[in-house]
């Protein structure tokens, strides 16, 4: 019934997997989770239980038991091709966390072994995350024109590449990288969960690469940690033939000799006066509404609404209510891409990417 909660199964019970689990707990109406699969027993019982869902030794005693309509793998990149194998198997449609396998060689087994079955999407999050979405809707309306180049300087790999895909508009053609790696000394004081309380610099990585997608240009820079270290400013910048989007601002022409700046402004409730919950409301350039919360009330930060609206899409397109949330080959082609970017940086040469089999889908 399609007022009924969507019910998956989740296999994994580390960090990634808890959002899952977390969310489903907040949206009973939308999900519920059908149960959980660890690496071993025991870590699936310790990890359901705090979540008061069901523990199960393995994906097919789940599937057979509680028949989801879909699973969630959050599992370490290894085993993770060898999850969403067994899914496809088993016939059951798969959200697989990035990237879908952790080299070329496995990325063309898994597709050669689940290409063609049109079960697997990659949630690759990053286009769904309130800033970049806003951004993403302002591009595509046309008010900088056509889009030539991005530059992405926050986030590694994958999504680095998968934002870039998004703005640009890029597909699976041929892409030539040039990368080089420098180090220089920074103080690190947060990591993912906590302060490191430790003050002295120590030698991190930066690599930055141009990427020559057959649509326009990338420009990639990320340094080690950058997600975490807020020593690092996050930067996006997308270049169109009538203006560019820097982070939270857009110049454009607008009319013969009119050139504008406007902000893209967030409207945060539960500052001040305001005495709503302290979460995001909606994204605006001007009147123009770019973006707006699904999840009013439930005060999500940023990767939780992405995250919410990555399972929504995958609750749709499995009622065939919408379409595919992220297909296995642009999750495929995004590595593909970010795995030239370190084999250049370590050969000091350009690399020119193929076209790989993912790239006759026609469902991408």
């Amino acid at each position: 019934m399609k007022d009924k909660p969507i019910r998956f199964g989740v296999v994994g019970t580390g960090w990634r997997a808890q959002f899952y689990l977390r969310l489903a707990g907040l949206l009973p109406d939308q999900f519920e989770v059908a149960g959980l699969v660890g690496r071993t027993q025991d870590s699936a019982e310790a990890a359901a239980a705090k979540r008061h869902v069901r523990a199960y030794g393995s994906l097919s005693e789940l599937i057979m038991s509680q028949d989801p309509d879909f699973v969630v793998s959050a599992v370490p990149w290894a085993v993770s091709p060898g999850i969403t194998e067994a899914a496809v198997e088993l016939e059951i449609p798969i959200l697989c966390e990035t990237p879908p396998a952790p080299d070329l060689d496995g990325l063309r087994r898994l597709w050669r072994a689940v290409g063609a079955s049109g079960l697997v999407q990659v949630a690759e999050q990053y286009t769904l995350m309130p800033s970049h979405a806003s951004r993403l809707a302002l591009a595509r309306s046309g008010a900088i024109g056509t889009i030539t180049s991005v530059q992405v300087s926050s986030t590694h790999q994958y999504h680095a590449v998968a934002l870039m895909r998004a703005f640009l508009g890029a597909g699976f053609e041929p892409t030539t990288v040039s990368s080089r790696e420098f180090t220089a000394p920074l103080i690190n004081p947060l990591v993912r969960d906590a302060w490191t309380d430790d003050d002295e610099p120590k030698e991190a990585k930066t690599t930055i690469a141009t990427i020559e997608f057959g649509s326009g240009m990338g420009l990639y820079d990320f340094t080690d940690n950058q997600w975490h270290n807020q020593l690092r400013s996050r930067r996006i910048v997308i270049r169109g033939s009538a203006g560019e989007i820097a982070n939270d601002e857009v110049v454009r022409l607008v009319a013969p000799r009119t050139i504008v700046r406007s902000p893209l402004v967030r409207r945060q409730t539960g500052y001040d006066l305001d005495l709503d919950s302290f979460e995001t409301d909606h994204i605006s350039l001007g009147d123009t509404i770019l973006f707006r919360n699904p999840y009013i009330g439930l005060r999500f930060n940023d990767e939780e609404i992405a995250i919410g609206t990555m399972l929504a899409a995958m609750a749709s397109w499995c009622r065939d209510e919408g379409p595919a949330p992220y297909p296995l080959a642009d999750g495929c082609q995004d590595h593909l891409v970010a795995l030239a970017i370190d084999e250049s940086a370590v050969s000091g040469r350009p690399v020119t990417t193929s076209v790989e089999a993912w790239a006759a889908d026609k469902r991408a």
